[in-house]
């Protein structure tokens, strides 16, 4: 008795989390049905699960809804929303760090934010239930997803929408929670989840991207994390590889992909490769845990959890969210249009990285002590800049802990920045604070969380903004550096 009263008093962040999820579940209810839910979410690979698992959640409601998809929300789409005559809207993924705009603009509408990013740090008006881990100190850039607070919206409305949880894991995965494929406390909840009803399984091995769809030697051709000396970035060189190991890159006429390895040819490859990186200072560091899921097709670009948030991120970023829905919801149509979308997707990354191979020496790019700063000003889609800054981020040729900031224009007069630091995840650095400091001086509005922010800011005040960036990195570079 003693140990319950004491359990009572000592309730742990988990469990107060839970319980604000309870009153959101709440706030819900108390839509009227006859009503229609305007829901806005982000349009990355987390975004658009949390979009799937909210729509598929409405349909089995009997709710009527709008959704929009945005890149980010600023003032000008509030003001929007505002002139909607929806009584009711649903913020996934995305709001937390626009409170005070949605509480002014907003005071209005009934309004539920299901969100994972920082908050700001205001008195939140009675209209507005406010549903974040942050709240309770719990890490919303490692522990739980947009997806992953939506499922748990969900999940506490009927158990029913157990069948969602590999979405929030897709979801995660597509926000990089998870660390060679090892998830933390609340991500880990649902993954044992999505195990225990088969939604996806769980396999270790060699830490690759695109074992389901790519010919091995371009997988390891592709390999930046894990590093394969003589192997990433060199195509003969991974067929080399293969050979000498006694690996056939062939399998009869076409090429042979990772999972068509047999048992004995696996291990051939897991121990020539951390032969390769005995040099390194972790060589067994290829291995990790993949995540299939079972009841996708083999070989499809969905049967791959990791692939599946690429496919998502590509629709998100090329305008084409809804097939991105359409492929979590089991549309089959829907996939192969996200499919086809992807290969879209793939030909703007190449856009991205061959202007950035031809400009690494021109003025647009200036490269100071720990830190870059690359405007690719109309060269490239402005939703491709942060992807941009996330390939970089993993690249070989750029030290560790090296700040990476691109910068795209778009039509609208307006300049987008995304923030990214190279190598491993450091708790010691939180990029949105740093975008935080600058458009304190220059104006603009900043998102994300620690180790993915983002900004925008209107084009003119591009060269201002730059100049303070280059101050701020500097400074913070060499404190770090001292410290």
């Amino acid at each position: 008795m003693f140990k319950n009263f004491r359990g009572f008093l000592s309730m742990n962040k988990y469990e107060e989390f839970k319980n604000s999820i309870a009153k959101a579940v709440e706030k819900f209810n108390s839509f009227d049905k006859k009503q229609t839910i305007r829901v806005i979410s982000h349009l990355d690979a987390d975004g658009i699960s949390a979009c799937a698992i909210l729509i598929h959640l409405l349909n089995k409601e009997n709710r009527k809804y709008s959704i929009s998809i945005v890149p980010q929300l600023t003032k000008e789409k509030i003001v929007e929303f505002s002139k909607e005559e929806y009584p009711y809207f649903i913020f996934a993924d995305l709001g937390s760090g626009q409170l005070s705009m949605i509480s002014e603009i907003l005071k209005n509408k009934e309004i539920l934010i299901l969100d994972h990013h920082e908050h700001e740090k205001i008195d939140v008006p009675s209209n507005i239930t406010h549903t974040n881990p942050h709240l309770f100190k719990i890490e919303g850039s490692d522990e739980i997803s947009g997806a992953g607070v939506v499922y748990l919206f969900a999940r506490s409305i009927s158990k029913d929408y157990e069948k969602l949880a590999h979405l929030a894991i897709i979801g995660a995965i597509g926000d990089v929670q998870e660390t060679k494929g090892v998830f933390k406390e609340l991500n880990n909840e649902i993954l044992q989840t999505a195990i225990k009803n088969g939604l996806l399984k769980v396999k270790k091995g060699l830490r690759l991207f695109g074992v389901q769809t790519k010919p091995l030697h371009k997988v390891l051709e592709y390999s930046t994390d894990p590093y394969i000396p003589g192997v990433t970035g060199s195509e003969s060189g991974a067929i080399q590889f293969l050979q000498q190991i006694g690996i056939d890159p062939k399998n009869g006429n076409g090429w042979k992909k990772l999972v068509h390895l047999n048992d004995e040819e696996m291990q051939k490859l897991i121990t020539g490769i951390i032969m390769k990186r005995l040099d390194e200072s972790d060589p067994e560091d290829v291995l990790g845990l993949n995540y299939v899921l079972p009841n996708e097709k083999q070989e499809s670009s969905t049967r791959d959890a990791k692939e599946f948030a690429t496919l998502l991120n590509a629709c998100g970023r090329l305008d084409k969210a809804s097939f991105g829905i359409g492929a979590c919801l089991g549309i089959e149509k829907d996939k192969k249009r996200a499919i086809d979308t992807l290969a879209e997707y793939k030909k703007e990354i190449i856009n991205a990285i061959k202007w950035y191979e031809e400009n690494k020496d021109s003025p647009k790019i200036i490269r100071g002590n720990k830190f870059i700063i690359i405007n690719t000003e109309d060269n490239i889609l402005t939703t491709m800049v942060g992807t941009l800054a996330s390939i970089l981020s993993k690249s070989n040729e750029i030290e560790d802990n090296t700040y990476i900031m691109t910068l795209g224009q778009a039509f609208d007069k307006t300049t987008k920045i995304s923030l990214r630091m190279s190598g491993r995840k450091n708790n010691n650095h939180d990029l949105r604070d740093v975008l935080k400091q600058i458009i304190k001086r220059t104006g603009g509005e900043a998102g994300g969380h620690q180790y993915a922010a983002g900004c925008i800011i209107p084009t003119e005040k591009e060269n201002e903004f730059i100049e303070v960036a280059e101050e701020i990195l500097k400074k913070r570079t060499m404190e770090e550096k001292i410290s």
